[in-house]
């Protein structure tokens, strides 16, 4: 896994020193692979993990009062997985492997040593979890107030930022390895309507789609009807250690 993909989070907001960079290194467990399918933690379960994603993709869902699914999170290679429930005697979801995935367990006391001992990793994962928060309300906005055409647009474009941050994604489109079914249970539709969505997409001249590989064939058409806020990420954060302009 090439370095800049496991601090690829980690310095989204601020660089870390070199001492820093090596605790991270030395951070998790050794690598673990995954087949499809692996569950990493339930709901339910004490919290004891978080995990770091090495490579392929994990979904966090949660279980509804009917038995439903409802996925909250695609997590991508580069993520840190788990962190929500570090705050509860019970993991708030489940982390499944929608892919075959590799990951590097951490100990929530290795992670709190990290924290104990740079604080300027301490500042950048705090604000790393406001961009998280910032996302989730994009996301609940998308899924509670637009139709169906606008919620997969915005997911398709946020799944090409994220993985453009990582290289994974350019002008030939990029992979994305879900089902209509993980889909739905993502935006709160069903798999058949998704299937007509994306139909539609095609008819439309907005999305190319074969097999897996999605290639965004009118961005500003989808932005427009995706209704999604164009974030842009502060470059001066270093006023949390005292060191910015703010």
């Amino acid at each position: 896994m090439p370095e800049s993909l496991l601090l690829h989070r980690f310095e989204e907001f601020l660089p870390l020193s070199e001492q820093d960079k090596e605790r991270v290194r030395s951070l998790g467990e050794p690598a673990t692979s995954l087949p499809r399918h692996a569950v990493l933690r339930r709901e339910g379960e004490a919290p004891r993990h978080i995990y770091l994603l090495l490579s392929g993709w994990v979904g966090a869902s949660v279980l509804l009062p009917g038995g439903e699914r409802q996925i909250v999170k695609f997590h991508l290679p580069g993520d840190i997985l788990g962190t929500p429930s570090m705050c509860l005697a019970q993991a708030a979801d489940t982390l499944t492997a929608l892919t075959p995935v590799t990951i590097s367990r951490v100990p929530l006391a290795a992670f709190g040593a990290l924290f104990a001992g740079s604080p300027r990793f301490a500042a950048a994962m705090f604000l790393s979890v406001q961009r998280e928060r910032v996302a989730l309300m994009d996301r609940l906005a998308a899924v509670g107030r637009t139709p169906a055409i606008a919620r997969v647009a915005a997911l398709l474009l946020d799944v090409e930022e994220r993985l453009r941050a990582l290289g994974s994604a350019g002008d030939n489109g990029f992979d994305m390895p879900l089902t209509q079914e993980q889909i739905g249970d993502h935006l709160g539709l069903t798999a058949v309507h998704v299937n007509r969505v994306f139909r539609q997409m095609a008819e439309s001249g907005l999305v190319g789609r074969e097999r897996q590989r999605i290639t965004l064939l009118d961005v500003p058409r989808l932005r427009s009807m995706s209704a999604r806020q164009q974030r842009v990420m502060t470059r001066d954060a270093g006023w949390i250690l005292g060191e910015g302009t703010i």
